[in-house]
């Protein structure tokens, strides 16, 4: 059997281990002249890298503890030791909770909130929950004017969402924001660190693992090559590329395609025959999430009894985050810029976000010194991503795309973290799709061996 792997993402990937293993022909295309997709590592130093993308996991990330076993890597914790800092109606406070300084019963009512509509989806099968219909058409930010009165828990929502799912309210339907936190754990796992789904992060980053699925592949990955078209027949799927460095058009033929790939980026693939139901709509959006590293010579907000995990109510980073290296050679705060400020964040020039970006860490970290380092990975502009974490799915997606899935379009199977209804938008989604995905294929070459192997008993008597 011939596979062409379209991207070499986590899922890609690790559909590809798995149907080399079984004795498939595998070949990976990939657009970017890397590996990982929204798996990214940016150097910090010479020795120390930061996750520009994906980044953390927990106990419930089975099948990804599995595969960083398998493949020699090592855990970080996610420790909280220390202070948190708040910069909320322009105010600086701090305090030994994570949860901001706003109204503490209008936050429990919130949460009692969602937590309803979280444990009425069916995350089995979303677009069949109770109730999906209304839940699909109606955007949270629609949600949250008419349900929810307290102006705490008005701000307070956007920041919640915009760490866990990088969304916007106004973009995204209930249905998709209750699905997530439920594909995801829960609130309380996906929100925790220690015991939670950001209890631990790759040491060295988490692109490593895709760095070593990819050596275990070999020249089977092929980097540089943007996949245009897919043309199938009754024969075969023929698979047309375009180099995006100098033009040159190639071309792949195969057995069968798997695609894993983010949906705004399969629907603009030319597939002949055309798909029946697209991959996404006009109100699929991107995942509104940049990332900005701020490196200093060591933590040393440790040694002022501070976390550096912080919470601000303005833009441009809503929170921050330490990936500090488990022997702290290197201070690194990570900002989160997500939602409603992601998209204003992005269209600044780059000497416009630094400014922006160090003068918020004054404010919050004021004793700092300025930090040694800088950089900025923006997702939104990414153009082999088209956002992070992953797709948002607006008003009445789930209902038009979420049957179809996974559904086969011919010879053409569909991976991705997207495609899974366990973590969706997580890397643990992205290896449960790559391995479903390549069961699939494995099971259906082994059918047509034995099938061919009936006929060709009966012939011969």
């Amino acid at each position: 059997m011939r596979v062409v792997v379209v991207g070499a993402g986590l899922a890609g990937l690790t559909a590809a281990v798995d149907l080399m293993a079984a004795g498939a022909e595998v070949k990976v295309l990939e657009a970017r002249d890397r590996v990982g997709g929204r798996m990214h590592g940016v150097p910090i130093s010479t020795s120390v890298m930061a996750d520009a993308g994906a980044a953390y996991l927990g106990a419930r990330h089975t099948e990804l503890l599995a595969m960083i076993e398998e493949y020699g890597l090592d855990l970080v914790a996610t420790d909280m030791v220390g202070g948190s800092t708040f910069l909320v109606s322009d105010q600086r406070r701090t305090s030994a909770s994570r949860l901001p300084p706003l109204d503490v019963v209008a936050l429990g009512d919130l949460f009692d909130r969602l937590e309803g509509l979280v444990t009425q989806v069916r995350p089995d099968a979303p677009w069949q929950s109770q109730d999906a219909s209304r839940l699909d058409r109606l955007t949270v930010a629609r949600w949250l004017e008419d349900e929810v009165e307290h102006p705490d828990a008005r701000i307070f929502c956007p920041l919640f969402l915009g760490e866990m799912m990088a969304a916007d309210p106004a973009e995204i339907s209930v249905l998709h924001m209750a699905f997530y936190l439920r594909s995801g754990g829960g609130i309380r796992y996906l929100n925790a660190f220690e015991g939670g789904a950001q209890q631990w992060r790759i040491d060295g980053g988490a692109h490593l693992l895709c760095l070593a699925l990819a050596d275990r592949l070999g020249d089977r990955v092929q980097l540089g090559v943007r996949v245009c078209a897919i043309k199938q027949d009754v024969d075969e799927v023929v698979v047309q590329c375009v180099s995006p460095g100098d033009g040159v058009s190639s071309e792949y033929r195969a057995d069968q395609v798997v695609a894993a790939i983010p949906p705004l980026l399969a629907q603009g693939i030319d597939f002949r025959p055309g798909l029946r139901v697209p991959r996404a709509t006009g109100a699929t959006g991107r995942g509104c999430a940049i990332k900005v590293h701020l490196s200093y010579p060591a933590p040393i907000w440790r040694a002022q009894g501070l976390s550096g995990w912080s919470v601000s109510d303005q833009g441009p980073l809503l929170s921050t985050v330490d990936d500090s290296p488990p022997d702290e050679s290197a201070g690194i705060l990570t900002g989160f810029v997500t939602g409603a400020a992601a998209s204003a964040f992005s269209v600044l020039s780059p000497n416009e976000q630094r400014v922006a970006a160090i003068s918020q860490i004054s404010r919050l970290f004021p004793t700092l010194p300025p930090p040694t380092g800088y950089s900025v990975t923006d997702w939104l502009a990414d153009e082999y991503s088209r956002g992070c974490y992953a797709a948002l799915f607006g008003p009445g997606d789930w209902l038009r795309l979420g049957p179809t899935l996974t559904e086969p379009h011919g010879r053409v199977h569909w991976a991705g973290t997207e495609t899974s209804l366990e973590f969706f938008g997580l890397m643990e989604g992205a290896i449960r799709s790559g391995r479903r995905v390549a069961s699939e294929l494995i099971r259906g070459a082994e059918l047509v061996a034995d099938t061919r192997k009936v006929m060709t008993h009966d012939i011969s008597r």
